[in-house]
């Protein structure tokens, strides 16, 4: 009685060691990336992935309106030949400065939010990495949607969850069927 069920587990557990193998050396690939593109995201700032928040060279005064703003993105943009949809604005009051990022590209106008000077236009490596690590990246090029991302996300983040649970499997029953046979 007691071989059997000692047989019936180390069966099993030869079983889920191919499993464990099979889908572990794939997803070690997309673990890699993720793990790499979350370290960097960690330390964006001071790895300088983001162009730097300069500071209003104004003191007081009134804030020119976000659609100005915008229009003074899209005109530097469009001088440099690239397409100016507009993603977001970023305001930062503390800083008098509002950011201006783009849909199809990953680059940065940054506007005096006093007196509408452009202060610089940078490139933001954070939000491709950041596309990288969802797996958006793939949508980015493609359809526009978030099919790829959601496909991906849920593939990677079950595999990560078999593969930890498999592997708390893996280490525990040797144990246990050692304990069995004494």
């Amino acid at each position: 009685m007691l071989e059997s069920s000692t047989n019936s587990k180390v069966k099993r557990l030869r079983i889920l060691r191919k499993i464990h193998r099979f889908l572990g050396i794939p997803l070690l690939l997309f673990f890699l990336v993720i793990g790499i593109t979350s370290i960097l995201l960690a330390w964006k700032k001071k790895a300088e992935l983001l162009p730097p928040t300069l500071t209003s060279k104004v003191e007081q005064g009134t804030w020119i309106l976000p659609s100005e703003m915008v229009r003074i993105g899209e005109e530097e943009i469009k001088k440099m030949g690239r397409d100016w949809e507009v993603d977001r604005i970023d305001i930062r009051p503390d800083k008098g400065t509002a950011k201006i990022t783009f849909k199809t590209h990953f680059t940065e106008v940054q506007v005096d939010g006093y007196s509408g000077e452009v202060l610089t236009i940078g490139t933001r490596h954070s939000d491709w990495i950041e596309k990288v690590h969802d797996g958006s990246i793939v949508d980015y090029y493609t359809t526009g949607d978030e099919g790829a991302k959601l496909t991906y996300s849920t593939l990677v983040s079950f595999g990560l969850i078999f593969l930890a649970l498999s592997g708390f499997y893996l280490w525990y029953y040797p144990k246990l069927i050692r304990k069995m046979k004494e």
